[in-house]
């Protein structure tokens, strides 16, 4: 039984079905289920249900294009640079408009803190909740969504394929050079910012048509006003601004375009603030309220705060308008019944007035400070010496009504002068001097509501124009060409608000407002090389 056994030992019956394994085909169909049951249940480990896998498998093998769109969406995003004026542009060239236009070196887009805030995305829907890795997210940013999604992708295909890998590397290479560009044009600015002086420059002539401008962090960031805000001044010498408004307050910034710090803000007590203005070398900010005679005179060398409660001369029941006198200690304020004082700070006192027909509507000071422009509800401009009080002319705005604001440029060429209607005409002021009848250069028609608000830039290229009456009523006007800018402000997107106040830097290199949300919007006029 033995020697039988052994002979029935499959010696060779074992060897040959190991021949037969070797010969088997390389690829077995039986072999490939199993792989491919292994890889559904590696999906289901990283928390899959069927569906996800199914949408899953769709995207890694059927959706490549818009995986990797979603994926490198905020990519493209954040590497736009964002200018004014380029969506106008493109809509004149697709009405055929010949204006002229500026080159368009970057994407475009618009800067606004509302769009940068990141939208939650509710993680509980039932195509999300595979995403998740705890009852905490229950909500999540979009690019946080974004991020797990890719992770979870690349886990599932083993490591970032080829395609992604490649096509990232050429949106890392585009947006560093990007940045480079940006670093580059932000040293200029930072050199740009560092200078300053008592002199007024343009390396050349400003071009019509398109302002290139550059929406920047408000200029009171650092401090938001509670309530709206009254007046936006820049200092004559120095890289600082001030606001004021009916929230109690004056507050000075630090102007870099970026960061825009706070310097100081003071309270006054039960003061809403009217208008508030520097003195004329810097040291001073005057402010006044809306039912006060008394105003206020805040030292800023000294930190101190003095109210001035009294002014010798003055029959007057408030102190609301005024204006900085060029030659220094002195201010110009505005009464009722066609009264202008002169008072001089030194001792508080009023030391002569002058008398127009009507109510005051506004009032201009020549830049030399030896003539005053004063328009009145009536709709007639009158021209005084400052030195005798005398008028030195007389005429009627034309088609004007009631006269609502005026201005006059720095080089002396040009005065604006703004109506109830809306309607601001400019005029040479050579013309209002000499002539009992002027035309104006140029009727700008581009407010609907009145113009409550004129501001000369100091080069005399620019006027800018504004009703607090409507929200983005606010023009540039050209002043060579007496054209309006038509990139601004730009269309269907709120970022002024309603105008109370505007003003230009000691040399052009920025433009801000105030508005009724109690901020002060700031725009870099990219043509001035100096702040």
């Amino acid at each position: 039984m033995e020697d039988l056994n052994v002979i029935k030992l499959p010696v060779t019956d074992d060897r040959k079905p190991a021949k037969k394994r070797a010969r088997k085909p390389k690829f077995d169909p039986q072999e490939e289920e199993q792989k491919r049951q292994k890889n559904v249940r590696k999906l289901t480990v990283l928390g899959e249900e069927d569906g996800a896998v199914k949408r899953l498998e769709s995207l890694v093998f059927g959706a490549e294009d818009e995986l990797l769109e979603r994926l490198v969406e905020e990519d493209e995003e954040q590497s736009q640079t964002l200018l004014l004026g380029e969506e106008e542009e493109e809509e004149e060239e697709s009405e055929g408009d010949a204006a002229p236009q500026q080159p368009q070196p970057r994407g475009v887009a618009w800067v606004d803190e509302d769009d940068e805030l990141e939208e939650e995305v509710d993680m509980t829907h039932r195509y999300r909740r595979n995403l998740i890795k705890g009852e905490a997210e229950s909500s999540m940013s979009k690019q946080k969504l974004q991020q797990r999604m890719k992770e979870q992708f690349q886990k599932a295909m083993g490591g970032t394929p080829s395609w992604a890998q490649n096509d990232q590397k050429k949106k890392k290479k585009k947006k560093e050079e990007e940045e480079e560009e940006e670093e580059e044009e932000e040293e200029e600015e930072d050199d740009l910012l560092r200078r300053t002086g008592n002199f007024v420059a343009s390396s050349e002539s400003l071009p019509s048509g398109v302002l290139r401008m550059k929406k920047c962090l408000h200029a009171n960031s650092a401090r938001p006003s509670e309530d709206r805000l009254t007046t936006v001044q820049f200092h004559p010498s120095a890289q600082v601004v001030m606001t004021a408004g009916l929230d109690q307050s004056v507050s000075l910034f630090q102007v870099d375009g970026k960061t825009n710090p706070k310097i100081q803000s003071i309270h006054l007590e039960r003061f809403p603030v009217h208008k508030a203005q520097f003195s004329q070398d810097g040291e001073t900010v005057i402010a006044t309220s809306l039912r006060n005679k008394m105003f206020y005179l805040y030292d800023m060398m000294e930190g101190r705060v003095s109210p001035v409660h009294a002014v010798r001369g003055l029959n007057e029941a408030r102190v609301k308008e005024f204006s900085v006198c060029p030659e220094g200690g002195a201010l110009l304020l505005t009464g009722t019944s066609g009264y202008l004082h002169l008072l001089t700070l030194k001792t508080n006192e009023v030391v002569r007035s002058m008398k127009m027909n009507g109510n005051v509507s506004g009032v201009a000071l020549s830049h030399d400070g030896t003539k005053v422009f004063s328009n009145s509800d009536e709709g007639e401009v009158y021209v005084w010496d400052m030195r005798s009080s005398r008028c030195l002319n007389r005429f009627t705005d034309d088609g004007c009504v009631k006269g609502t604001s005026i201005a006059a440029s720095h080089n002396g060429q040009y005065l604006a002068c703004g109506s109830q209607s809306g309607v601001v005409n400019i005029y040479s002021q050579e013309a209002c001097l000499n002539s009992a009848n002027p035309k104006p250069l140029k009727a700008v028609m581009n407010l609907l509501t009145t113009a409550t608000s004129l501001a000369f830039n100091p080069s005399s290229e620019i006027l800018a124009i504004a009703s607090r009456a409507e929200d983005e009523a606010i023009r540039l006007v050209h002043l060579s060409s007496l054209t309006v800018f038509s990139n601004f402000p730009v269309a269907k997107r709120k970022i002024v608000y309603r105008t109370s106040c505007l003003d230009f830097s000691p040399h052009s290199g920025f433009l801000s407002l105030a508005n009724n949300k109690g901020h002060a919007p700031l725009f870099r006029l990219l043509h001035y090389k100096d702040f």
